[in-house]
């Protein structure tokens, strides 16, 4: 069993940045490709970033490609989603998910994630 549980969230105005984090238990997160997902309110929950468990790979919704980045250190079982030039339409409560099959092509895809968190809300003002 992985547990996680994410921090980080708050209000911002447009244009300004936050960074979420998400600690995990459990003994075999190194190895788990892990993944930020996002509902804003009245939408289905989406795909934001995922990463594989060495950091060598990264996947990225084209939404927020190159103003979020996605890193982990797993000597502290440790995910960030850093997230800069933030817009209204970021408002969402943010999670944290954990894949025990790793990373691939299906990183976008939520019923890969077999662990998730509660989620952090995220408001974006305009």
């Amino acid at each position: 069993q992985v547990q996680l549980e994410e921090s980080g969230g708050g209000l911002v105005q447009a244009g300004g940045s936050l960074r979420l984090s998400c600690v995990a238990s459990g003994r075999t997160f190194s190895r788990y490709g892990m993944g930020w997902f996002r509902q804003g309110p009245g939408k289905e929950r989406e795909f934001v970033a995922a990463i594989s468990w060495s950091s060598g790979s990264t996947y990225y919704a084209d939404s927020v490609e190159g103003r979020f980045a996605i890193s982990r250190v797993n000597a502290k079982n440790t995910v960030y989603l850093q997230m800069n030039s933030l817009k209204p339409e970021d408002t969402a409560v943010y999670f944290c998910a954990a894949d025990p099959s790793g990373f691939g092509p299906w990183a976008d895809r939520d019923d890969h994630y077999d662990y998730w968190g509660q989620g952090t809300q995220v408001t974006v003002s305009s």
